[in-house]
């Protein structure tokens, strides 16, 4: 194996240096020398090591985090209940509706194949969302347990800034409270990002929110964007039973961190699912006046218009930080063109005892990104150092087949001139995919064209979301194809397709 050879991947930080520079290592900017006032306490005892503002996925992360290194924590949550958008109107809600909806999209289209003759199928619409109620119901009461394990005082209310080291809190059932902290983390992570010219009702205009909770299955449904997003919910309506299209300016969908190859595969797919893409296409405007909502676009280049009909629009543009009300201007903290708030290497802002994690500031909007930004915020606090290599975050589609990637893709290395191989193994020739009827889609490795050091990983097929947690662990130790070729894997598994792609990328697959 190569791993004495292949050097250990460079972290490369989103996050940007206060003073400007460009370096990687972090030079206090000078205002850090200027001494800053302390407001006077009433009592140390009231005062806490550490404040969070925020308690979805970072948020609650780092108050776990911080109660397990013995910190006096709280933590403020105004949405009543913990896990913000992930776990109550994001990724948890969203994938239940996945997998119920491909439940019944297989019971209905792929049993015969296998042997399975199956009566009267019917969708009960209202169960499948007790279903998804139930679930995230379980997840957000296990962070209140996990809260009261590692001694986090949970206040349910809106959270301001009154000082550099005071927040006053409008307490969700009435009253104020005002709480002082040496350290401070704002994780108030984002929001939908709305379409000029539509009212979001979510009722029949639509974010990812409305999404997961319509009262019955629209006959037609646009879908503004083809990111992750818009595609997962595009296709749970679609195999629900709704004529989906999506409308996207750009050349291709899944964003531009999919693979082009990969993005290719997965339209190809969802296409014969049933779903209608219109790519490289604008939205010029929408009319949600009359009881049919519409929508104009045309080629992004400029073209010939056309209107489309739509019992609900989905409105998956992206997502913005979400700040608003927080009083940063009481203490004289900005944010940029993009409404991030500025952050350092250790996260924080030009105030040192108070640092950002998660989706209002730089990076991928992810909640697993925002996890492990939590936890590097609270030891930089706690012991001075952190560690997220922003190089091995993997981001996950949960359609079917399912897309995953982690690392850079092939136009990404050729902007940058780096030379590189790649090497694929299709399911097709996978022995378990084949027994499971489920043959979509392949691996794909890029690598150092030099070093065989591992570039990216992207993968469509069964159990993409799981199997790209080898990949992030390759890329996080420097792992060459080889590393990866040479490792044995259980037969017959899915994951053997994973080693075979490593194994065409220096040398030749076995099994293809």
């Amino acid at each position: 194996m190569f791993r004495a050879l292949i050097p250990r991947a460079t972290s490369r930080s989103v996050v940007r240096p206060l003073n400007g520079s460009s370096s990687s290592a972090f030079a206090p900017p000078s205002f850090y020398l200027v001494n800053q006032s302390r407001r006077a306490y009433a009592s140390e005892a009231e005062e806490h090591d550490l404040v969070i503002i925020g308690g979805g996925v970072g948020g609650y992360v780092a108050a776990i985090k911080a109660g397990q290194e013995g910190m006096k924590v709280a933590c403020i949550e105004k949405r009543g209940v913990l896990g913000g958008t992930c776990l109550n109107v994001g990724c948890i809600p969203s994938k239940s509706l996945l997998n119920n909806s491909e439940l019944y999209h297989r019971i209905l289209h792929d049993t015969k194949k296998r042997g399975i003759e199956v009566g009267e199928v019917k969708l009960n619409l209202q169960q499948m969302m007790a279903a998804k109620n139930t679930s995230v119901d379980g997840l957000t009461k296990g962070v209140e347990f996990l809260f009261k394990k590692n001694n986090v005082e949970y206040i349910k209310g809106t959270a301001a800034f009154s000082g550099e080291h005071e927040i006053k809190v409008n307490k969700t059932e009435g009253g104020e409270q005002t709480l002082r902290a040496k350290n401070i983390i704002i994780a108030t992570g984002s929001e939908a990002t709305p379409f000029p010219g539509l009212t979001i009702d979510e009722k029949r205009v639509v974010t990812s929110t409305g999404a997961i909770a319509l009262d019955k299955v629209p006959k037609k449904m646009v879908v503004i964007g083809g990111g992750i997003i818009g595609l997962e919910m595009g296709s749970v309506w679609a195999r629900l039973g709704a004529e989906v299209t999506v409308v996207e300016f750009l050349g291709q969908i899944g964003g531009p961190g999919m693979d082009a190859e990969i993005s290719k595969m997965a339209q190809k797919i969802l296409t014969k699912q049933g779903m209608k893409f219109k790519l490289n296409t604008k939205v010029l405007s929408g009319d949600d006046s009359g009881e049919t909502l519409k929508l104009k676009t045309e080629a992004a280049k400029g073209g010939k218009e056309e209107t489309l009909d739509a019992d609900v629009i989905l409105v998956a543009i992206g997502r913005r930080p979400y700040t608003a009300g927080l009083g940063l201007e009481n203490i004289g903290l900005e944010v940029d063109e993009k409404g991030r708030l500025v952050i350092d290497q250790e996260y924080r802002t030009k105030l040192p005892h108070i640092r950002v994690v998660g989706d209002c500031t730089f990076g991928p909007m992810l909640a697993h990104k925002a996890e492990e930004e939590a936890v590097a915020a609270v030891e930089f606090i706690k012991k001075g150092y952190g560690h997220v290599n922003y190089n091995a975050i993997p981001s996950v589609m949960y359609t079917h087949p399912e897309v995953a990637w982690v690392g850079q893709n092939e136009a990404e290395l050729k902007s940058q001139g780096i030379k590189y191989k790649t090497g694929s193994f299709p399911f097709s020739a996978n022995s378990r995919a084949k027994t499971n009827l489920e043959t979509e889609g392949m691996v794909k490795f890029v690598a150092d064209a030099e070093t065989d050091r591992i570039l990216g990983i992207h993968i469509i097929g069964p159990n993409a979301g799981e199997m790209i947690a080898e990949g992030v662990l390759a890329l996080e130790y420097g792992a060459s194809s080889e590393d990866v070729g040479r490792t044995s894997h259980a037969h017959p598994t899915l994951a053997e397709a994973f080693k075979e792609a490593a194994m065409s990328t220096y040398g030749k697959a076995i099994h293809y």
